[in-house]
């Protein structure tokens, strides 16, 4: 089973990022998922220094994949799109059809969790199109997916999001500068102030949710390593990790070593649950609401 790091989800300087990538070098991950997915106003780094990320990567023996926006809202952001799509060296991960209308049948791609796979009619429509891989929906459950995997297309991988805020939606409007009475237009990129999102409190004050510009995240971080057996048994190719500000070497390494041991899995899911940026949950996973946690190493 491979692990795979997601594009990075939040606003991080070009010094931040590019030191992450630097040990991103050095970690035990398989796959790399570069690029912006959220914000086309976040442009700390340009299209050339994630191909020049890209490139170093890939002379470490890494998967390099490109990641789309989720949200096109102009002409500008669908020419730079245009311009990732036809890189001509790194594969796409496609988080819209727009992206997909771009590569399909002209280059294997990777359908994102955005583009709305809920059925086998669907993901035999994508496979045709020339997706390879295939990162189900984040709210469907496990059950769903064993179903999917059984009827998946040949040659096609399925990418499960393992770790992580889980990103829910996504808006023309922008949540974080609203939150700081900011028009959208003139944000002052409030979002960099919270590099693992904007906490968001029920007036029970219960962590519900968090913002993090125009996306909205779960409060809670996802942390399926305790249900690696069963994601193991069901044919899963890819594990997914999304970054976090904090702790992310602690994440890699102790998912590597349950992966490679499964001696290692129970000291190893206290550890993940411990480094995550907050409470763990599984609830999508296990049927239930997405926000709780179903103690147990399988279903």
């Amino acid at each position: 089973m491979k692990l795979s790091l997601g594009p990075i989800q939040y606003f991080w300087d070009r010094d931040t990022v590019m030191r992450f990538y630097e040990r991103t070098e050095e970690l035990p991950v398989d796959i790399v998922y570069l690029g912006e997915v959220v914000c086309a106003k976040r442009r700390a780094l340009t299209t050339k220094d994630w191909l020049d990320i890209a490139d170093r990567l890939a002379a470490r023996g890494k998967e390099v994949v490109l990641s789309t926006l989720v949200l096109v809202e102009a002409a500008s952001e669908l020419s730079r799109m245009r311009r990732i799509a036809e890189n001509g060296r790194f594969r796409i991960e496609a988080n819209d059809m727009a992206a997909v209308s771009m590569v399909c049948n002209r280059v294997p791609f990777i359908a994102g969790p955005h583009i709305n796979i809920y059925n086998r009619e669907t993901l035999k429509l994508i496979a045709d199109l020339g997706a390879i891989r295939w990162v189900p929906p984040l709210e469907l459950g496990g059950d769903a997916i064993a179903q999917l995997q059984s009827q998946r297309p040949e040659g096609m991988e399925t990418e499960v999001f393992a770790f992580g805020r889980l990103p829910l939606a996504f808006s023309a409007r922008c949540f974080t500068a609203r939150a700081h009475r900011l028009p959208k237009d003139s944000c002052q990129f409030c979002c960099a102030d919270h590099p693992d999102g904007m906490d968001l409190e029920t007036r029970e004050g219960q962590q519900f949710l968090a913002l993090n510009g125009i996306q909205v995240q779960s409060g809670h971080t996802v942390n399926l390593l305790p249900e690696l057996p069963v994601l193991q048994e069901l044919g899963v190719d890819v594990l997914r990790l999304s970054p976090q500000s904090k702790d992310m070497e602690t994440v890699i390494s102790w998912f590597r070593r349950a992966v490679d041991d499964d001696a290692m899995l129970e000291e190893a899911a206290v550890a993940v649950a411990r480094a995550g940026s907050a409470s763990p949950c599984n609830g999508f996973w296990r049927g239930a609401a997405g926000m709780d946690w179903l103690a147990g190493l399988n279903p």
